[in-house]
């Protein structure tokens, strides 16, 4: 029995030996930040929400439904990464047509944005804001609902 233990240590000991030995002088590939061509650093968004207003440059009342006596709601919008000056869209759209685009200029390093717009009856509905970057790529859609 106690033969049967050393030898298999023996064995463990010996298979470690070879993987030690197979990755010396192993040298992998050079990482991005290694060479002389970096990729883009990408617009991150750290933070999207819906809100009936802002109290001291944050959202204040975030919720997915508001009534139409709120007399406005808005979409913050917060990006920790900006590696250039750039736009962002926010699209706000009522049963699938674009009500209205504003356009968003963010700057480095970070930057927050907002847009809103003002209730009236005939808003009341299902709402969404697609959020997107210079290219028109998605960021991120909020969706939303306004409420007697």
């Amino acid at each position: 029995m106690m033969k049967r233990w050393m030898i298999g240590c023996q064995l463990l000991l010996g298979i470690g030996l070879l993987a030690a030995s197979l990755t010396i002088g192993y040298a992998p590939a050079a990482r991005a930040e290694e060479t002389d061509e970096l990729p883009p650093n990408p617009l991150h968004l750290s933070e999207a929400v819906m809100c009936e207003t802002l109290e001291a440059f944050k959202p204040f009342n975030p919720s997915v439904v508001f009534s139409v006596r709120t007399g406005s709601v808005m979409c913050f919008t917060a990006f920790d990464h900006v590696p250039e000056q750039t736009s962002i869209f926010h699209d706000w759209i009522r049963q699938d047509k674009l009500v209205f685009r504003k356009k968003l200029v963010l700057k480095p390093p970070r930057w927050s944005s907002v847009s809103s717009i003002q209730l009236r009856e005939a808003d009341k509905g299902v709402w969404r804001v697609e959020i997107r970057d210079a290219d028109g790529n998605f960021l991120r859609v909020l969706r939303f609902s306004i409420t007697d």
